[in-house]
């Protein structure tokens, strides 16, 4: 008898033109999308010969934002953007979105450009995100991502799959980011190397916004893609940014599919955590940590910038005031998320409060501008890497946490625990 296939196993089959794979096996495959952001340039720059004799592969293949360095921090990055929008013009690059649109994995979700059941690969480590929504996406590297650019067609092994089974709810103030740093935490950051991580259980519990974050920090673990079931939550979604059935196949796991390890995690016992400098899976329960002070706290990111996010937080800053030496800063995903945060007053709660609100982009997650840290100085962030030196200064420390506890902690100063928020 035929033993089932796992998600990665039956997309990567159906991509390779095989009727059955097996891990480690190597297929050639066609993505329908390719990802780039500002690092289009230096891709593009690799491959000028190339391009003028054969052009690129196809228009509709590329995906464009502009979102690390915006506006422009420097004459090197106003060079690169006006060397991409040169590129696309020239070739006519059909998915192009300029300067504040918002973070390029939140922009390929929100416009349709990544569906259940399809392939997209991108030149950024966390294209891991659209498993919210049961693509597999994954992160390839510039010189793979110049050569798709050209012929359309990359390698991919087929990954082994881990199978996480979630049980039980949360409980209040505890959230989907709590939960994927729980599991990082336990896993490891290589834990799960070159693997497919699926999502089972309790997943109908998880808007398409949770399952974004979970998904997105996959690469955290050392996963491949990380991806969730294609359910009614995802279908609904779907159809309110436009989408019908229609337009998609999804694939699921087959129920008997074999799978290299199986973790359950009861999502009751799950409290708010914090991953401490400067690894993501250093994670440490709230009441280890509580108390350390912080001087920059950042909401938002391609992480946690959407509007369940700021919804959570607002309620926490409502009326409350950012502690005199905390910096607050707001990060929206996207400019639709901006706008939505505007229509709601979640904005005006933020600023009321003392925040101050950055352009969609990335900004200071990755320490190029906005946000910038100094030594010594320590921020508690939403976003998913605290790496030494990642927001800019090596001798400055980084925490992740959740919206509700980074809310929390700019109200106090210092690390607190959400659950502490006094019931309206």
């Amino acid at each position: 008898m035929d033993m089932g296939m796992t998600f990665a196993e039956k997309i990567l089959a159906k991509y390779g033109g095989e009727k059955k794979v097996v891990p480690g096996q190597i297929l050639t495959v066609k993505p329908d999308h390719l990802l780039m952001h500002d690092n289009a340039a230096p891709i593009v720059s690799k491959i000028q010969p190339e391009l003028k004799e054969y052009g690129i592969f196809s228009k509709d293949l590329p995906v464009i934002v502009l979102d690390h360095v915006i506006p422009a921090a420097a004459e090197k990055n106003a060079v690169q953007h006006k060397q991409i929008r040169e590129f696309v013009k020239k070739y006519k690059i059909k998915h192009f979105f300029d300067v504040g649109y918002g973070v390029c994995h939140q922009i390929i979700v929100e416009k349709g450009l990544a569906l259940p059941g399809t392939v997209v690969l991108g030149s950024d480590s966390h294209t891991c995100s659209y498993g919210a929504i049961g693509a597999f996406s994954s992160g390839i590297d510039r010189t793979e991502a110049a050569a798709l650019l050209l012929t359309g067609e990359t390698w991919l092994k087929v990954p082994q799959s881990i199978k996480i089974t979630l049980k039980g709810q949360l409980q209040r103030m505890v959230t989907a980011k709590d939960v994927i740093l729980s599991i990082i935490g336990d896993v490891s950051a290589s834990g799960a190397d070159y693997c497919s991580v699926e999502f089972h259980g309790n997943v109908h519990r998880f808007s398409v916004e949770e399952r974004f974050t979970i998904a997105n920090m996959g690469v955290e673990m050392g996963a491949k893609n990380a991806v969730f079931p294609v359910d009614d939550v995802t279908i609904k979604y779907l159809r309110s940014i436009g989408i019908s059935k229609s337009k998609y196949t999804s694939i699921n796991p087959d129920d008997d599919a074999t799978y290299d390890r199986e973790l359950t995690y009861n999502l009751t016992m799950i409290g708010p955590v914090i991953a401490v400098p400067h690894s993501v899976d250093k994670v440490k329960p709230i009441k280890d940590v509580e108390g350390i002070e912080i001087q920059q706290c950042l909401l938002g990111t391609c992480t946690n910038g959407r509007l369940s996010d700021f919804q959570i937080a607002a309620k926490i800053l409502k009326g409350k005031t950012v502690h005199p030496n905390v910096r607050l800063l707001i990060l929206p995903a996207s400019r639709k998320i901006y706008l939505d945060a505007l229509k709601e007053g979640l904005i005006k709660t933020f600023i009321e409060a003392g925040g101050t609100v950055l352009p969609p982009g990335c900004g200071p997650c990755l320490g190029a501008h906005q946000g910038v840290l100094a030594p010594g100085e320590r921020c508690l962030s939403t976003s998913n890497r605290n790496f030494k030196g990642r927001m800019g200064c090596n001798e400055a420390e980084i925490y992740l946490a959740s919206p509700a506890t980074v809310a929390m902690s700019a109200v106090h100063g210092k690390i607190t625990d959400p659950r502490k928020e006094v019931r309206k």
